[in-house]
This record gives C-alpha cells, sequence and structure tokens, in this order.
C-alpha cells in the first residue's frame, strides 16, 4: 500500500468522522428547538376560538355591565382589545397559570391596575420568560411604580360558572371554583378578616400580604339564579 493510497484512507475516515459529528448536532440542535418549543408551548395559555373567548370573558359581568364592557382576548403574542369599554369595566379571561382559567370583569380602577400586569405578563409568558422571571418583572415593577395596587375600593366580578381557579401555584395544581366577586384589599391578609383562608368559607384574601391581594367572597347561588331569570329574582 502506497503512502498516497494511505493518506486518501485517512482523509475519507475524517470526512466520515466530520459528517457523523455534524449529524450529531443537527440532531441536537433540533431536540433543542422542539424541547424550547415544547416548555414555550406549556407555558403558555392555549389559544381559544375568538367568539368562545369574548362569551367567556362576558360570562364573568353581570348583566347590567356586560353590554357595554371592554374585551380583551388572547392571541400568540399577548392580549388584544376587541371592544372599548362604554362603562370603565374591563372583561378578560385572566390565566394566573397558563392551565388556570379566571373569567374577569373588573371596574375602572381594576382596569387602572390590574389589567397592566395581565397585559404584560400574557406579553412575557408569549416572549418565551420562565415563571421566575416573569415573577422577577412584576416583583421589581411594583417596587419601581410601574405595577400599582388599588387606590379606592372596588369590585371584580367572577360570576362565570367556568372558573377554573389556582389551588396551589407551586405545584400547578387548578380546580373548578364557583361564581364570586373580588374586592380590592392591598396588603390585607386572612387575619384581617379573621379568616381561616379555605376557599370552602364565607369569605377569604386571595394573594394575602400583596398589593394585589383581593377579599373573595363567593355567591354561586345568586349569581346563577340571576344568570338564570335575567333578573335576579327567584
Amino acid at each position: 500500500m502506497t503512502d498516497s493510497t494511505i493518506h486518501i484512507g485517512s482523509r475519507i475516515a475524517e470526512m466520515r468522522i466530520g459528517l457523523l459529528g455534524l449529524t450529531v448536532l443537527i440532531a441536537a440542535s433540533a431536540v433543542s428547538r422542539a424541547q424550547s418549543t415544547q416548555l414555550k408551548e406549556s407555558q403558555t395559555p392555549r389559544i381559544m376560538d375568538r367568539e368562545k373567548e369574548v362569551a367567556l370573558a362576558l360570562s364573568a359581568c353581570p348583566l347590567s355591565v356586560a353590554d357595554k364592557a371592554a374585551v380583551y382576548v388572547l392571541d400568540k403574542s399577548g392580549y388584544v382589545k376587541v371592544r372599548d369599554s362604554q362603562n370603565g369595566f374591563t372583561a378578560i379571561v385572566q390565566h394566573a397559570l397558563p392551565i388556570s382559567q379566571d373569567p374577569q370583569c373588573m371596574d375602572a380602577e381594576g382596569t387602572r391596575t390590574f389589567l397592566p400586569r395581565y397585559l404584560k405578563v400574557a406579553e412575557l409568558r408569549a416572549q418565551g420568560k420562565s415563571p421566575e422571571e416573569i415573577k422577577r418583572f412584576v416583583s421589581d415593577a411594583f417596587a419601581e411604580g410601574i405595577f400599582q395596587p388599588p387606590a379606592r375600593p372596588g369590585i371584580d366580578y367572577m360570576l362565570s360558572t367556568e372558573n377554573i381557579t389556582v389551588v396551589d401555584a407551586d405545584k400547578g395544581l387548578v380546580a373548578p371554583f364557583p361564581p364570586h366577586v373580588m374586592f380590592y384589599g392591598p396588603y390585607m391578609t386572612n387575619a384581617d378578616l379573621g379568616s381561616d383562608g379555605k376557599p370552602g368559607g364565607l369569605v377569604f384574601v386571595a394573594g394575602e400580604g400583596a398589593p394585589h391581594a383581593l377579599i373573595i367572597v363567593p355567591v354561586g347561588a345568586h349569581a346563577n339564579q340571576a344568570a338564570n331569570n335575567g333578573d335576579g329574582s327567584k
């Protein structure tokens, strides 16, 4: 065997090794992209049919409010407004977690203080930010005054029968929750209300101690009756 033959054989072996390495890199890149896509999808709420989402958002409102409330729906880049408000109220299907579903109908104060946070969180999720990054952004935004707690009493209706609410955020657990109303209670705790904090009670605080804390009052029977009769009569 000549030196030339040995040299050619060596070059072929090197090329094979190079091609194998390139194949491995391409495969690894494809797997990485697939994992990144799956992670992003797992951290982003599913996109609903627009008409269904509008109806779901408005199901949170009292009949006296629904017709003139603003409406937001979720798309791939975040929330978009599909109807302006004529009464100061805003209807939106908020997602505390990507798998939760919280149709809300907030008054003008909630629109001023709660809505910007909901919109920004959805935007950050769409950009692929992690839950930890989003939590840190929200905390910093409150500290810097970008997000603000409500400055006056107000109400956020959740009268829908399709609430799927966070039970344990750390474990990612959600469960159905009956119609209720929420009152702004910045920095309040359950102890302030003499509540044990259990969702099955007459009243409790969600997000206690936070600038966006809410006083929750279940009104299931009344809300269902009002929806069925159109006027709240028995």
